[in-house]
């Protein structure tokens, strides 16, 4: 009868260790994944933009006027391909982008409005970019309006 109650408790100690790393593990995860979510939320529409630049510095202007959803052979009714040259073509106040960078991102109803910075003193654009098809074209709102 000795040994009866002689490793009562015993395993304990282990069990509370188990225990209290996994509660620390699963917060650390929870964490991780909530600083994970907020940098690369929007990581696919800043990346389409990101493509947009390059193929303007390549003077692929074709390649990138499809990006706005529009070709030349089916234009888009309010934006041709000569307001497209206007806006970003080798005379326009845009032609070089090479020192351009996302100043900011952000979420708003189906897409992201990004504020580009140009450098070099020209002003900031903001630029929509779809969630849905990463068609990317002018921000329709200053800032994302309530409700969206």
């Amino acid at each position: 009868m000795a040994g009866y109650l002689a490793n009562y408790g015993a395993g304990e100690e282990q069990r509370e260790k188990l225990i209290r790393r996994l509660i620390v593990g699963v917060v650390v995860v929870v964490f991780a994944g909530g600083i994970l979510y907020f940098f690369l939320k929007n990581f696919r529409e800043e990346q389409q933009a990101r493509n947009f630049f390059e193929l303007l510095e390549k003077h692929d202007y074709k390649a990138a006027y499809t990006m706005w959803g529009c070709t030349e052979a089916t234009p888009c009714r309010d934006y041709s391909v000569q307001n497209f040259m206007d806006d970003w073509g080798p005379k326009s106040p845009h032609a070089d982008v090479s020192s351009f960078h996302i100043k900011k991102s952000r979420s708003c109803g189906n897409g992201v409005i990004l504020t580009v910075d140009y450098g070099k003193g020209q002003e900031a654009d903001k630029l929509w970019i779809k969630r849905d098809d990463l068609t990317i074209g002018f921000s329709p709102f200053p800032g994302c309006p309530p409700g969206l």
